[in-house]
């Protein structure tokens, strides 16, 4: 089977689609401050649909689709994280500041974890 990501921005979350089914998802949010970034805070693969290399795909292409958009990527994720590190010529960091500012709001609003 193919996995199909699919953004649902207005919700927060990057679907990993598998036969019209979710098989996992990445949560993020959009950091508010200029300059903008998108930042994951949860990266979830479905029960049994583990060890299929789906988070790994899940973090790729959130990375591709902030550089579609032009803006960097914060991995509050702890898994978003240690696959940056394992793969730094897709996962450029992002400026300290904009980490700093993604941590803040994310502990101003619970609701976006």
């Amino acid at each position: 089977m193919v996995i199909e990501l699919v953004d649902e921005r207005k919700a927060g979350r990057l679907l990993a689609v598998e036969d019209r089914r979710v098989v996992g998802f990445i949560a993020y949010f959009v950091l508010a401050a200029q300059p903008h970034a998108l930042v994951a805070v949860h990266t979830v693969v479905e029960p049994g649909h583990e060890g299929r290399g789906i988070g790994g795909e899940l973090v790729k292409g959130f990375y591709a689709m902030a550089e579609g958009e032009g803006v960097p990527v914060v991995p509050l994720c702890p898994y978003a994280a240690a696959w940056a590190g394992r793969h730094p010529e897709l996962a450029p960091e992002a400026p300290a500041g904009v980490a700093a500012a993604a941590r803040a709001q994310l502990e101003q609003d619970a609701d976006l974890w």
